[in-house]
């Protein structure tokens, strides 16, 4: 088993040579936005990181054989967050939990609040909590405010993509902020601390995310926050590289204690990782 370095906690690969795409979907990666798990790996060791948490992704629909297969030919170093339909049987749960699979990833930000009211939402809620899974949720703006009575009800584990993808014209004080940070303080919920990229309003260092890091941070403590670095940057038109969003976690926790937490201690932890 490879010593646990590190973790990027949340990466996609895309491999359309073995697994093709599904035609249905709603968008297909430029080429130059593809990732190979091999890439990925190699990606990791340059940056002396060691185990990933990939993500389901949207041109695979619900076809996980790619993603299973990553997890399989990783000698333990990958886990993942998978992409079900609501009616998704027992069997099958165990069948990707045996395959490495701690989460389903449901994504508010492309389809609506209104996927958690479809009448067989709750099957798939239940699911995810017997599994001791996570609910990885993907919102923008103020759709947590109605997401969370029903998320709450379903007593699911929660973590939260990309800082919430807060509207920094709004400011901290906006209402969907403000329920990610009451949702830190008052549950066991995680915050991934990713893909700054997508909402900052300025280029790299990204300063202007800082004072919703800090906010993060104080509401979710160190303990429930993880980094990722949201690679290969999907559906994003300017160029991004790895680096620059590594160097953002060492310059927002200078002290390498803190950065342990964060990169090795608390990916153990939640998705087993070096275990």
């Amino acid at each position: 088993m490879t010593p646990l370095l590190g973790a990027d906690c949340h990466a996609h690969v895309f491999n359309p040579t073995r697994f093709k795409y599904q035609t249905d979907e709603i968008y297909t990666p430029l080429a130059c936005q593809e990732g190979t798990p091999d890439q990925f790996l190699t990606l990791l060791e340059l940056h002396q990181l060691s185990h990933g948490l990939l993500v389901g992704a949207g041109p695979y629909g619900y076809d996980n054989s790619c993603l299973l297969d990553a997890i399989a030919q990783s000698n333990q170093r990958f886990k993942g967050i998978a992409l079900l339909p609501n009616n998704v049987t027992e069997h099958e749960v165990e069948r990707l939990a045996a395959g490495g699979i701690v989460g389903v990833r449901i994504n508010l930000f492309n389809h609506g609040v209104s996927v958690l009211e479809d009448a067989e939402m709750p099957n798939l809620l239940a699911k995810i909590k017997a599994a001791n899974w996570f609910a990885q949720i993907q919102y923008g703006k103020d759709q947590l405010v109605d997401a969370l009575p029903i998320l709450e009800r379903a007593g699911v584990r929660v973590i939260i993509d990309h800082c919430g993808r807060p509207d920094l014209s709004r400011g901290i004080q906006q209402p969907g902020f403000q329920a990610l940070l009451a949702l830190g303080r008052n549950s066991n919920a995680v915050v991934k601390l990713s893909a700054v990229y997508r909402f900052s309003q300025q280029p790299y260092p990204y300063s202007d995310v800082e004072p919703y890091i800090q906010a993060l941070v104080e509401a979710f403590t160190i303990e429930r926050c993880v980094w990722a670095s949201d690679w290969p940057f999907t559906r994003f038109d300017a160029r991004m590289d790895y680096s620059p969003l590594l160097a953002c976690l060492k310059r927002w926790f200078p002290d390498n204690n803190d950065r342990q937490t964060i990169l090795c201690t608390n990916p153990a932890r939640l998705f087993g990782f070096g275990q």
